[in-house]
């Protein structure tokens, strides 16, 4: 439906069964007096003065909200079979039509609300009345496609395919809209709009207001485009495409082109999610100042490498990402003109300061400034806090610098990696990790990959093998799932194990998961019966002695040996990994989601995501406590800020010993407290 009121009817699927007749009538002096309408419709032969309304019998009823059936009343399914529109004899005056729809288009933000039960049952709130419905009836799309018409443009983002991540990114714009009482987000497709709203009706989770609407069209074509308000979006997200990963990108960047060839011009920017990186410099050159990138296999790539080598990171990281926790906020505070870094850091009770936008370079954003840089004018300050209206500046405290225990420098050493399945970008993820490890590391690749196909396929994809510094590869071919295969590996003298979800194998989510579960399972497995102290233990006489579920206990034993991190695609198989505590994990989908959200929240901190991706500049990393205090000393949080700009870092967060998640930007900054040195502590420092 054109949410232009001169546009002529939009030619698809905008009810669910065909509209009532009132609906259609095409010349604007056949309207009845007593039925206002103003918007162009199809004409209808008026029914006979004599006609009456048929008698309703027990077995087909209208459905109303004055229904005396409830919904738990075994006849409410009945209720939904058919829908009855009140004739025009027994319609109000026009004056009390027109005082009406006044009202309804007054109150509309506040009077329509959208709820759903644990049943499916979706409801909406008008005017303060509950309708009980589904999402199977037009009369609930009705609603919100005439209420919201005339609001779509205010505040919505957009997104123009429906593919597995949609929900989770539905979600995350739900829950950074939430402190605003909901957004509205618009979702275009070339799909049926009734499968995307059923789709959507399923998604398990809570909208906090916020309205989703969903519209059939196609993005290259610019009148479906003007169908959705695109000039008036806040901001744009093109999702990706499944399959061949240069089609997806051409796909992408069709659309670029398409949406700044909009003559209205766009409010907001366009924020494009890439498959190949090779394709990013092509899509921003088209693009121009509208377009963010966010190449969603380079960034769970680089992730998972920088997870892999410190466990527990991968958590940190989904906290920072989701809008559920502590976020990136840029802000300028005019009160903090000519304060030095070093104080601004500890001028926020409520968040910590991470960087500066500095408005003589350009609005560049410098992470991890010197203590000595002072705050211009116009200059904003980069700060990690629960929300944007979370925190203030107050009062500069009195903090005691102190010095660190001692001045350590740990040596940079070398390291041996499995990479067990196949991905396109592979030669990234080698040139990432050659950038990343100390010289005489060892990089084993495991898939069934034929050798001489693998460096063909790397050499197409721009790695030049000779020219790696840091890093040997070691071939081996083998099934992943297959145990024989895998005890060919010499699984207990890996740092570290990445499983990727190989893509070219599985065709669905749950199955690359069920995949990369079981090579999981089984190389624990093997490095267990590996372990020595199995036969220590066997030696002794304690054959026998441990407790039902001892091989999760062996399992664990083993994670503390090497790291394995898991490329997970479907959310629900993240419970697996948390309860049995063997892998940590990476929510490729949910990253992905939670990054491409939050770039279309503030399309600024995309910067600041890529340099903590990149090979150079700062990144996220945890620290040992020992480096910056001694075993049971008292200090506050902030006492432990200033002992760290000693090293350069900024600490966000810490974990206690006894703790299974870290916490970002802690309250109390202030008050003292004893620390253990099995404790760390989460920094950005820059990468050695």
């Amino acid at each position: 439906m054109s949410l232009d009121s001169e546009s002529s009817p939009s030619s698809s699927r905008d009810w669910f069964f065909p509209s009532p007749s009132f609906i259609h009538s095409t010349s604007h002096h056949s309207r009845s007096a007593n039925y206002p309408r103003k918007f162009t419709t199809i004409p209808r032969h008026s029914p006979p003065s004599d006609w009456k309304k048929p008698h309703k019998t027990p077995t087909f009823r209208s459905v109303s909200s004055s229904s005396s059936a409830s919904y738990g009343d075994p006849n409410y399914g009945r209720l939904r079979r058919r829908v009855d529109f009140t004739l025009r004899s027994q319609r109000t005056s026009k004056h009390e039509e027109e005082v009406a729809v006044l009202e309804q288009k007054r109150g509309v933000s506040n009077a329509v609300s959208v709820e759903k039960t644990a049943s499916g049952e979706m409801g909406i709130r008008i005017a303060g009345q509950r309708f009980k419905i589904r999402w199977q009836m037009a009369f609930s799309i009705a609603v919100l496609i005439t209420a919201f018409g005339s609001l779509v443009h205010k505040n919505f983002s957009l997104h123009n395919q429906v593919i597995d991540l949609q929900g989770s990114l539905l979600n995350q714009l739900a829950i950074a809209n939430e402190s605003l009482g909901g957004g509205i987000v618009v979702v275009m497709a070339e799909r049926d709009k009734e499968e995307m709203e059923l789709d959507i009706a399923k998604m398990e989770f809570d909208f906090r207001g916020t309205s989703v609407i969903c519209r059939s069209g196609s993005p290259l074509i610019v009148a479906d485009l003007k169908k959705v308000s695109v000039s008036k979006a806040r901001a744009i997200i093109v999702l990706a495409e499944d399959g061949n990963a240069d089609q997806s990108d051409a796909r992408a960047l069709r659309t670029v082109l398409s949406l700044t060839g909009v003559k209205e011009g766009l409010r907001g920017h366009i924020v494009v999610e890439l498959s190949d990186l090779d394709n990013e410099v092509l899509v921003k050159l088209v693009g121009g100042e509208l377009v963010e990138t966010v190449v969603a296999h380079d960034v769970i790539g680089r992730l998972m490498i920088q997870c892999a080598r410190q466990p527990g990171l991968a958590q940190i990281w989904e906290d920072i990402l989701g809008f559920e926790n502590c976020e990136f906020y840029i802000k300028r505070w005019p009160q903090l003109d000519g304060m030095q870094f070093e104080d601004v850091l500890i001028s926020f009770p409520d968040a910590v300061p991470c960087g500066v936008k500095v408005a003589s370079r350009g609005g560049k954003i410098i992470l991890n400034p010197d203590d000595s840089y002072a705050l211009q004018e116009g200059d904003e300050v980069l700060v990690i806090a629960e929300d944007d209206d979370t925190y203030a500046p107050g009062a500069l405290p009195m903090v005691r610098r102190g010095n660190l225990p001692g001045d350590f420098i740990v040596p940079k050493s070398t390291e041996k990696i499995l990479l067990c399945g196949w991905r396109r970008d592979m030669e990234d993820i080698i040139m990432v990790l050659d950038a990343f490890l100390a010289p005489g590391s060892e990089l084993w690749m495991f898939n069934d990959v034929l050798e001489n196909e693998r460096e063909k396929k790397l050499i197409d994809g721009g790695l030049d093998i000779n020219r790696l510094t840091n890093i040997t590869l070691v071939n081996r071919e083998g099934n992943a799932v297959i145990r024989r295969h895998l005890e060919s590996l010499p699984l207990e003298s890996f740092d570290s194990i990445l499983i990727l979800a190989d893509e070219s194998v599985e065709d669905s989510a749950i199955q690359a998961d069920s995949r990369s579960l079981a090579t999981l399972l089984l190389i624990r497995d093997i490095q267990a019966k590996r372990l020595p102290y199995r036969e220590a233990m066997v030696t002794r006489g304690h054959r026998g002695s441990f407790s039902q579920g001892s091989w999760i206990g062996e399992m664990q034993q083993a994670s503390d040996r090497s790291v394995i991190i898991s490329e997970i695609l479907d959310p629900r198989t993240k419970n697996l990994l948390s309860m049995s505590k063997i892998s940590d994990y990476v929510l490729s989908n949910e990253l992905v989601s939670m990054a491409l959200a939050m770039v279309a929240e503030d399309r600024q901190i995309n910067d600041v995501l890529e340099e903590l991706f990149a090979e150079e500049g700062n990144e996220l990393h945890i620290q040992q406590a020992d480096l910056y205090l001694h075993e049971g000393e008292e200090l506050s949080f902030y006492e432990i800020i200033l002992r760290a700009r000693q090293r350069r870092e900024i600490v966000i967060g810490y974990r206690l010993a006894n703790a299974e998640r870290a916490v970002i930007n802690p309250p109390a900054k202030s008050e003292r407290r004893r620390w253990s040195e099995k404790d760390v502590f989460v920094v950005i420092t820059e990468k050695e």
